[in-house]
Order: structure tokens, then sequence, then C-alpha cells
């Protein structure tokens, strides 16, 4: 097994945790946080490092507790294809698989709230309000999934920079408690290199289209990377979904 770049981090109480409200323990009642505090153990991962690589054996599961992670699958002849993004919340793991799916890499640095596996998968047996959340959490990736074919086969360039834009500034909002008032705020997790691979664009493309929304006021970029949303109704305009995008939760 290759070893896996990772720190340990100073344990967090859980009422200070901020994905509390949406983790996989988010329906937990105070005697069952307690018993996940003793199987609990922070970790954290620099930048372009890998959490774990596909096939590895997984003796942990975990939620994301603040950074951004990539999902990715490789080839046989070495292509390597991004599948999904794993943000501040997500669950990595499967209970009752024993090796990783996919290649789990930092995008950011990554802080980890790890559950030893034996013991959380007996818990989640004894505890209906974590395989609740573990469902729920499930169907969620499920539609996303879903909602990412569409993406991919269907919109136009500048329709699936506003969709990604849209995806990561309402999970931002819904982990900050933040409602839909006024301007959003938020720095971009991803280079444009990332964006373009997992979006399926060039380079050249993704570069243009930020561009191009800029110059329509769609967004303000500072920097590289710090994104002010001006009109939250105009970037969901953008996307191309026949829907008024409903509330930041």
């Amino acid at each position: 097994m290759r070893a896996h770049s990772l720190a340990t981090t100073p344990n967090l109480k859980c009422e200070d945790c901020p994905i509390r409200h949406r983790a996989v323990c988010a329906k937990c009642e105070s005697d069952e946080l307690r018993e996940l505090d003793g199987l609990k153990y922070y970790r954290t991962v620099p930048a372009g490092q890998t959490v774990v690589w596909s096939g590895d054996e997984m003796d942990f599961v975990a939620s994301i507790v603040s950074g951004i992670a990539t999902l990715t699958q490789t080839m046989e002849d070495g292509r390597t294809q991004m599948v999904g993004l794993l943000l501040p919340s997500d669950f990595v793991g499967r209970p009752g698989r024993a090796q990783a799916a996919y290649d789990v890499t930092a995008t950011t640095e990554v802080t980890l709230c790890c559950f030893r596996k034996r013991p959380f998968e007996d818990m989640m047996r004894r505890t209906p309000n974590i395989g609740q959340r573990l469902l729920e959490m499930t169907l969620d990736e499920l539609d996303a999934a879903r909602e990412w074919m569409l993406l991919l086969g269907r919109k136009t360039a500048r329709e699936k920079i506003a969709t990604l834009l849209t995806i990561i500034v309402r999970r931002d909002a819904s982990l900050q408690l933040m409602g839909r008032d006024g301007p959003l705020e938020f720095d971009l997790p991803l280079t444009r290199e990332a964006m373009a691979d997992y979006l399926g664009l060039t380079l050249e493309t993704v570069s243009r289209q930020v561009s191009a929304l800029r110059r329509d006021g769609v967004i303000v970029l500072k920097g590289k990377r710090h994104i002010t949303i001006p009109d939250f109704d105009r970037l969901l305009e953008e996307t191309g979904d026949d829907a008024d995008g409903g509330m930041l939760t």
C-alpha cells in the first residue's frame, strides 16, 4: 500500500465543528456524538497530495471538514478523468467496501475528520441516525451525478462554467448559513486547469468564458481566485437550467 501524505491535526469539539449541521453526524444525539468522538481523529493533507489511491485498502472513513478534494479515475492506458468534487461535509470512503474506488487528491489543503472503519460500521448498524443521514447523502450524490451527466453532455461551455460556480457558491453559502441577499463572495478552490479537466474543456476555453462572465458583470474577479457574485439569480440564468435555483441550502 502506498503511504498517504497525512499529518495529524488537533481535535475539534463536535459542537465547534463547521460542518456539524451537514455531515454524516448531523442527526446524531448527544450520546451518539460522544461515542463518535471516541472513534474520530483529524488529519490534514497538503494541497496536491493524495489522500487515498484507487485500490488501496481503507481502514477509515472520513468527512471533509475544510478544503476541496477531487475524485479521479485512471484508465488502463494512463488517461485520467476527474469524476467528482469533494467539498466540506462530503463523505470519503464507503462502509462495507474494503478498497478505495477512486484516487482522492487534495486540491487545496484538506482537513479530514476520520473514523476508524470497523467501529464506525458497528455504530452505523446500531444507530439509525447515522445510517439515515448516510443514505440521504448517498441519494444527494446520485442526484448530483445525474445533473453532472446533463452538464457534460448538453450544456455549452459558458453554461458549464456558470453551473460549476453555482455548485460551489451554494455549498459555501450553506456551510456558512448564509442567505442569498446581497453579493456572495468565495475563493475558487480549483485552478483553471482543474476546471478544464473536470468540465471536459480546454484551458483556453475556460479562461475565455471566465473572462466573458466577468466582462458581462455576472462575476467580479479579484486576483485569480476570489470571486464575487453580485446577483445570484443572474448567475443561475447563465446555467441554462429551467428552474429558479431554490434557496442556498
